[in-house]
Protein backbone atom coordinates (compact mmCIF):
# COMPACT_ATOMS: atom_id res chain seq x y z
CA UNK A 1 0.00 0.00 0.00
CA UNK A 2 2.97 2.26 -0.38
CA UNK A 3 2.15 3.83 -3.77
CA UNK A 4 -1.35 4.71 -2.72
CA UNK A 5 0.00 6.35 0.63
CA UNK A 6 2.46 8.29 -1.12
CA UNK A 7 -0.08 8.92 -3.59
CA UNK A 8 -2.85 10.26 -1.42
CA UNK A 9 0.08 12.54 0.30
CA UNK A 10 1.03 14.28 -3.14
CA UNK A 11 -2.46 14.55 -3.75
CA UNK A 12 -2.90 17.00 -0.54
CA UNK A 13 0.55 18.86 -1.46
CA UNK A 14 0.51 19.16 -5.38
CA UNK A 15 -1.81 19.39 -8.25
CA UNK A 16 -4.05 16.69 -9.04
CA UNK A 17 -2.96 16.85 -12.41
CA UNK A 18 0.85 15.93 -12.07
CA UNK A 19 -0.74 12.61 -10.60
CA UNK A 20 0.33 9.79 -12.96
CA UNK A 21 -1.82 6.70 -14.24
CA UNK A 22 0.58 4.32 -13.63
CA UNK A 23 -0.12 5.22 -9.65
CA UNK A 24 -3.96 4.96 -10.09
CA UNK A 25 -3.57 1.36 -11.57
CA UNK A 26 -1.11 0.31 -8.58
CA UNK A 27 -4.02 1.81 -6.47
CA UNK A 28 -6.90 -0.08 -7.90
CA UNK A 29 -4.85 -3.78 -8.05
CA UNK A 30 -3.68 -2.94 -4.41
CA UNK A 31 -7.14 -2.24 -3.08
CA UNK A 32 -8.66 -5.14 -4.71
CA UNK A 33 -5.93 -8.09 -3.60
CA UNK A 34 -4.56 -6.64 0.20
CA UNK A 35 -7.73 -6.59 1.98
CA UNK A 36 -10.29 -8.89 3.27
CA UNK A 37 -12.98 -8.25 1.49
CA UNK A 38 -12.24 -9.91 -1.99
CA UNK A 39 -13.71 -8.33 -5.62
CA UNK A 40 -14.54 -11.15 -8.51
CA UNK A 41 -11.30 -11.74 -10.16
CA UNK A 42 -13.20 -11.47 -13.75
CA UNK A 43 -14.25 -7.57 -12.53
CA UNK A 44 -10.99 -6.86 -10.84
CA UNK A 45 -9.72 -7.44 -14.42
CA UNK A 46 -12.10 -5.63 -16.21
CA UNK A 47 -11.60 -2.47 -13.74
CA UNK A 48 -7.85 -2.91 -14.25
CA UNK A 49 -8.59 -2.92 -18.22
CA UNK A 50 -10.91 0.06 -18.21
CA UNK A 51 -8.54 2.11 -15.78
CA UNK A 52 -4.61 1.86 -17.91
CA UNK A 53 -7.00 2.75 -20.95
CA UNK A 54 -7.96 5.72 -19.00
CA UNK A 55 -11.53 4.94 -19.37
CA UNK A 56 -12.62 6.23 -15.63
CA UNK A 57 -15.85 5.91 -15.95
CA UNK A 58 -16.03 2.52 -17.10
CA UNK A 59 -13.58 1.56 -14.16
CA UNK A 60 -15.84 3.47 -12.23
CA UNK A 61 -19.00 1.66 -13.59
CA UNK A 62 -17.60 -1.77 -12.56
CA UNK A 63 -16.85 -0.41 -8.93
CA UNK A 64 -19.51 1.74 -8.06
CA UNK A 65 -21.77 -1.70 -7.77
CA UNK A 66 -19.51 -3.39 -5.85
CA UNK A 67 -18.99 -0.28 -3.43
CA UNK A 68 -22.99 -0.33 -3.24
CA UNK A 69 -22.85 -3.83 -2.17
CA UNK A 70 -20.28 -3.06 0.94
CA UNK A 71 -17.29 -4.03 -0.69
CA UNK A 72 -14.34 -2.58 1.57
CA UNK A 73 -11.87 -2.33 -1.24
CA UNK A 74 -14.63 -0.91 -3.71
CA UNK A 75 -15.55 1.50 -1.14
CA UNK A 76 -11.84 2.76 -0.80
CA UNK A 77 -11.14 3.08 -4.62
CA UNK A 78 -14.53 4.63 -5.43
CA UNK A 79 -13.76 6.98 -2.28
CA UNK A 80 -10.20 7.85 -4.68
CA UNK A 81 -12.52 8.61 -7.53
CA UNK A 82 -14.65 10.84 -6.48
CA UNK A 83 -11.46 12.61 -4.46
CA UNK A 84 -9.82 13.22 -7.66
CA UNK A 85 -12.70 13.23 -10.04
CA UNK A 86 -11.15 10.20 -12.28
CA UNK A 87 -15.17 8.65 -13.80
CA UNK A 88 -17.37 10.53 -11.57
CA UNK A 89 -17.64 14.43 -10.76
CA UNK A 90 -14.78 15.54 -8.27
CA UNK A 91 -16.45 15.59 -4.68
CA UNK A 92 -14.84 15.29 -1.31
CA UNK A 93 -18.09 14.93 0.38
CA UNK A 94 -18.46 11.51 -1.72
CA UNK A 95 -15.43 10.67 -1.28
CA UNK A 96 -15.13 11.17 2.48
CA UNK A 97 -18.90 8.94 2.64
CA UNK A 98 -16.88 5.97 0.90
CA UNK A 99 -13.53 5.96 2.58
CA UNK A 100 -15.62 6.37 6.00
CA UNK A 101 -17.72 3.54 4.58
CA UNK A 102 -14.65 1.34 3.60
CA UNK A 103 -12.66 2.97 7.31
CA UNK A 104 -15.77 1.71 9.34
CA UNK A 105 -14.81 -1.63 8.32
CA UNK A 106 -11.43 -1.69 8.97
CA UNK A 107 -9.74 -0.60 5.49
CA UNK A 108 -6.63 0.70 6.32
CA UNK A 109 -6.15 2.83 2.81
CA UNK A 110 -9.61 4.15 3.17
CA UNK A 111 -8.61 5.29 7.30
CA UNK A 112 -5.56 6.75 5.71
CA UNK A 113 -7.34 8.76 2.82
CA UNK A 114 -10.33 9.63 5.89
CA UNK A 115 -7.90 10.63 8.13
CA UNK A 116 -5.88 13.14 5.79
CA UNK A 117 -9.56 14.98 4.40
CA UNK A 118 -9.86 15.52 8.02
CA UNK A 119 -6.89 17.06 8.41
CA UNK A 120 -7.79 19.32 5.19
CA UNK A 121 -11.04 20.00 5.78
CA UNK A 122 -11.97 18.60 2.42
CA UNK A 123 -15.27 16.74 2.45
CA UNK A 124 -15.95 17.07 6.39
CA UNK A 125 -15.32 19.58 9.21
CA UNK A 126 -11.56 20.58 9.33
CA UNK A 127 -11.07 18.23 12.73
CA UNK A 128 -7.68 17.20 13.78
CA UNK A 129 -8.64 14.76 16.48
CA UNK A 130 -10.92 12.59 13.69
CA UNK A 131 -7.77 12.90 11.53
CA UNK A 132 -5.32 11.75 14.32
CA UNK A 133 -7.68 9.67 14.90
CA UNK A 134 -8.21 7.62 11.43
CA UNK A 135 -4.49 7.86 10.69
CA UNK A 136 -3.86 6.26 14.03
CA UNK A 137 -5.80 3.16 13.26
CA UNK A 138 -4.14 3.23 9.73
CA UNK A 139 -0.84 3.40 11.08
CA UNK A 140 -1.88 0.18 13.41
CA UNK A 141 -2.81 -2.01 10.25
CA UNK A 142 -0.12 -0.60 7.98
CA UNK A 143 2.74 -2.90 7.29
CA UNK A 144 6.40 -2.69 8.39
CA UNK A 145 7.52 -0.95 5.67
CA UNK A 146 4.16 1.67 5.52
CA UNK A 147 4.10 2.18 9.17
CA UNK A 148 6.83 4.88 9.43
CA UNK A 149 5.49 6.82 7.06
CA UNK A 150 2.28 7.19 8.91
CA UNK A 151 3.73 7.29 12.06
CA UNK A 152 5.23 10.29 10.63
CA UNK A 153 1.84 12.37 9.10
CA UNK A 154 -0.32 11.47 12.26
CA UNK A 155 2.44 12.69 15.01
CA UNK A 156 2.97 16.25 12.16
CA UNK A 157 -0.75 16.33 13.05
CA UNK A 158 -0.24 15.98 16.47
CA UNK A 159 2.26 18.35 16.52
CA UNK A 160 -0.45 20.94 16.21
CA UNK A 161 -2.86 19.36 18.80
CA UNK A 162 -2.79 19.91 22.59
CA UNK A 163 -2.27 17.06 25.18
CA UNK A 164 -6.17 16.23 25.48
CA UNK A 165 -6.97 16.50 21.84
CA UNK A 166 -4.15 13.71 21.07
CA UNK A 167 -5.20 11.85 24.34
CA UNK A 168 -9.17 12.03 23.30
CA UNK A 169 -8.10 11.11 19.20
CA UNK A 170 -6.02 7.90 20.94
CA UNK A 171 -8.96 7.15 22.98
CA UNK A 172 -10.83 6.96 20.03
CA UNK A 173 -9.16 4.91 18.36
CA UNK A 174 -8.59 2.56 21.15
CA UNK A 175 -12.76 2.02 21.19
CA UNK A 176 -13.22 1.61 17.99
CA UNK A 177 -13.97 -1.58 16.42
CA UNK A 178 -14.54 -2.80 12.61
CA UNK A 179 -17.52 -3.52 11.75
CA UNK A 180 -19.08 -5.13 8.42
CA UNK A 181 -21.64 -3.65 6.51
CA UNK A 182 -24.57 -5.87 5.72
Amino acid sequence: MRGFEQMVLSLHSTSLVAMRRGCLIWILSALCWTLPVRVDAATVSQAEAAFSRGDYVKASSIIIPLAERGDAAAQSYLGFLFETGRGVPQNYSEAAMWYRRASEQGNGAAQYALGLLYDKGYGVPRDEVEAHRWLDLSTSVASPRDRERRERVRDAIASKMSREEIALARSRALSWMPSRER
